[in-house]
């Protein structure tokens, strides 16, 4: 298989629509969130996983797409016993598996659970070393918001999303967004330049024409205009929407129950000053965060 292309981005930084969006170009294929560099084997996977509420929807949904090519309760059950027959196996030669039904397109992949360690990330590269990595990025204010809105405090939580300075332990999602930065941007340390590149999520939504066909020029791609039109139609992907009952999820549910461009268009430009609204005691963004927010050209 071609080297994929990996988005790395913690949760709710728009790596539904953007994964969507890159996945309809003519030569590529966006999986769902599959998550198969959380772990070597697909048993140590479906370990880590237990933890995570619907994190293996991504995989059965695919599965059933590309063996089926239909997504219902009956191929959701095939699926499910294709994974389970493939326990022993490496979770990288199942994503080759699943790459080769796509040929000649090449992978999209965007688990966000990649980024939680830098042993995902690192297992990524060491089986596709000529892989590019997308580092898509969202104002720490947004994305905290959005974090709660959809996941509650146990997203939050789950994350790292602690203020552990304050009397007894505080939400804030602004900890997590650091935390999940640095592991990223740690990695790409030790990334050729050349294979990596950073975009503001909101700055793909405000003009999707200029970045698309920036991205498919760094990937080497067709950048015409039927190509570009194609990408701004993230809701033709086979997984733009709910699945079945018993796998319905796979992306982020707003994608799902929103998944044209229109719906996920520039949002309101976000402050790094002031109180943030999820801390009853008024504190704003730590100065660490102020400093990386900065470098990728939030003010």
């Amino acid at each position: 298989m071609a080297d994929p292309l990996i988005i790395l981005s913690p949760p709710h930084s728009f790596t539904s629509v953007a994964a969507a969006m890159l996945g309809q170009h003519p030569q590529l294929y966006a999986f769902p969130e599959v998550n198969l560099f959380v772990a070597e084997t697909m048993r140590e996977r479906a370990g880590v996983l237990k933890r995570w509420a619907f994190s293996e929807h991504g995989l059965l949904r695919l599965v059933a797409e590309l063996w089926e090519g239909e997504q219902n309760p009956r191929t959701i059950a095939l699926a499910r016993r294709w994974i389970e027959s493939r326990l022993d196996h490496a979770c990288v030669s199942v994503l080759r598996e699943l790459a080769e039904r796509v040929e000649p397109r090449g992978v999209v992949e965007k688990s966000p659970m990649t980024v939680l360690n830098a042993e995902a990330m690192q297992r990524a590269r060491r089986a596709f070393p000529g892989a590019r990595f997308l580092h898509l990025v969202r104002h720490p204010r947004t994305q905290g918001a959005s974090l709660l809105r959809v996941g509650g405090a146990g997203a939050a939580q789950r994350l790292g999303g602690l203020d552990y300075s304050t009397p007894t332990p505080t939400m804030d999602p602004q900890k997590a967004w650091y935390t999940l930065h640095m592991n990223i941007c740690t990695f790409l340390d030790t990334v050729p330049k050349e294979q990596q590149c950073r975009l503001q999520g909101e700055e793909l939504l405000a003009d999707p024409d200029v970045h698309l066909a920036r991205l498919a020029q760094w990937l080497g791609l067709r950048a015409d205009a039927e190509a570009l039109e194609e990408m701004k139609h993230p809701e033709r992907s086979p997984y733009a929407a709910f699945g079945p009952l018993t796998a319905r999820f796979g992306s982020g549910s707003r994608f799902l129950r929103e998944p044209t461009l229109r719906a996920h268009a520039a949002e309101p430009q976000a402050s790094l000053k002031g109180p943030l609204a999820w801390r009853p005691d008024g504190v704003g963004f730590s100065s660490e965060v102020i400093q990386l927010a900065a470098e990728f050209g939030y003010r």
